[in-house]
């Protein structure tokens, strides 16, 4: 990280340009073998996909109502609805009462079944340590710092297609 403002940029170089289009190239690389990895994952427990992503959002955000899953999730209602019937089933979610509110759910993902979701992801994470651990504090801030702007982006990039 800099300390320069964010408008003042470096000169745009033909190696400052290789090395844009090689972190886009890698990137797009990172986001085909990530969906990969998470259709193998849903094969492996029956789920869809989208079963996989939604557990996930519960499994960081939760508990949480449907509507707020709606909302992270950026999945209509309706669709939420479908999915949560099929998490329930298989023994992934449950849906329980708002402490809050009596007369809403929330929505929270079941441990005994997680267990079986970090398994099969146990050769990621394993992997993605290592390579974290190659990097130095300040290189990691930096990671972190890409990481969660280009995931931040994303968000926004999604909000604004399903707008149109």
């Amino acid at each position: 990280m800099t300390n320069e403002s964010p408008t003042k940029r470096p000169p745009m170089g033909a190696d400052r340009r290789r090395l844009r289009i090689a972190i886009r190239t890698s990137l797009r690389e990172v986001i085909t073998q990530l969906s990969l990895l998470n259709r193998q994952v849903g094969n492996h427990l029956d789920l869809n996909e989208i079963d996989v992503g939604c557990l996930e959002l519960i499994g960081r955000h939760g508990p949480l109502s449907p509507s707020a899953l709606a909302r992270h999730s950026r999945l209509h209602p309706a669709t939420l609805t479908g999915i949560l019937d099929r998490l329930e089933r298989g023994g992934w979610i449950a849906r329980d009462r708002d402490p809050a509110d009596r007369r809403g759910v929330v929505v929270r993902a079941l441990r005994d079944r997680s267990a079986e979701l970090l398994r099969l992801y146990a050769g990621m994470n394993h992997s993605l340590e290592q390579i974290l651990g190659d990097y130095t504090d300040t290189e990691l801030q930096v990671l972190a710092d890409f990481l969660s702007r280009t995931a931040a982006a994303g968000g926004d990039a999604t909000g604004d297609l399903a707008a149109e």
